[in-house]
């Protein structure tokens, strides 16, 4: 990445929101090609991870939850399903809903992703402290924060 700054127009080197962007380029790269090797993608994460934390959940607040668009939540949730990964079963107070719960087999499939993913972060902030590191995550949560706000 030092070789591509390097000849990089300065005015873009020196903008936060360049930067920020190709860093994503790169870490979307790597978490992609992670969870390929586990036979996942990142929109399994997100759902596995909501339901692993928060439980049982209709598919329109899994969407709320992930911030994915509904027709991608639908299509990740049929690709876990057929996994055996998640169960989806009518809501009993709304049949036109159904309720999403993970399963034993998606928990192993979320641990599984996870230390994919635990991979992906030693190798996207290596060179970083951990402190540093700690400072980079409050920052950008801090800023990712205000403009949910926003």
């Amino acid at each position: 990445m030092v070789a591509a700054v390097a000849e990089t127009p300065a005015r873009l080197t020196a903008k936060p929101s360049w930067l920020l962007n190709q860093v994503a380029v790169y870490a979307h790269r790597l978490a992609s090609d992670s969870f390929s090797e586990v036979g996942a993608r990142g929109y399994h994460y997100r759902i596995l991870a909501a339901l692993d934390e928060f439980g049982v959940a209709s598919q329109a607040d899994l969407g709320r939850r992930c911030n994915m668009d509904r027709s991608d939540v639908v299509a990740a949730i049929n690709e876990l399903a057929e996994q055996g990964f998640v169960e989806r079963t009518p809501d009993p107070d709304d049949r036109r809903r159904n309720m999403v719960t993970l399963t034993k087999k998606g928990d192993r499939q979320l641990r599984r992703m996870d230390r994919a993913l635990d991979k992906v972060q030693e190798d996207l902030l290596g060179p970083l402290s951990a402190e540093d590191r700690q400072t980079l995550t409050w920052l950008l949560t801090q800023l990712l924060e205000h403009h949910q706000r926003t």
